[in-house]
């Protein structure tokens, strides 16, 4: 997959700069800084991760690496409704791995893709806290317990006219 550049604007780069200053471009508050512009942005491309290392004085390696090590960040966009799958031991056991293909196959998309319409991605997690309910699917911040493949289109139907 080949990465897309993402041309930022003066007021976009000018936000990441607020952002970055309102937690005094302190390199100890690099993961609030990220949580927050991705709370603007949707996602932390390269190019907004280059900002941020200027503004906080840090390199870019650093900014990438704990983007990379935590699932909650995200270097692509997600869609307007993200689907996380729990394939955590409980979840797996009980099938999580069935009702991923389904919504694979639902949407016709890849783990980390998002639908052609934008509106839905999926991603895998490893636990989401929730083992009595397995297997457990978020839908942004909505959790269904117990889900089985059959389910998948009932699911993906509450979201379709969002």
């Amino acid at each position: 997959m080949s990465r897309i550049k993402v041309e930022l604007r003066k007021d976009q780069i000018d936000k990441i700069k607020e952002i970055c200053r309102s937690f005094n471009n302190n390199e100890g508050e690099l993961i609030n800084v990220l949580h927050k512009v991705q709370g603007e942005f949707g996602y932390l491309p390269a190019e907004v991760q280059e900002v941020i290392a200027q503004e906080l004085d840090i390199s870019v390696a650093k900014v990438y690496g704990v983007v990379t090590f935590y699932s909650f960040f995200t270097m692509i966009p997600k869609g307007k409704h993200p689907i996380s799958i729990c394939t955590g031991t409980a979840c797996y056991v009980r099938g999580a791995e069935k009702v991923l293909e389904e919504f694979k196959k639902e949407l016709e998309i890849e783990v980390g893709e998002t639908s052609a319409n934008g509106k839905f991605s999926i991603n895998c997690l490893r636990c989401v806290g929730a083992c009595g309910l397995a297997p457990v699917v978020m839908v942004g911040d909505k959790t269904y317990g117990r889900v089985a493949p059959e389910m998948v289109k009932d699911i993906l139907g509450e979201y379709e006219s969002q």
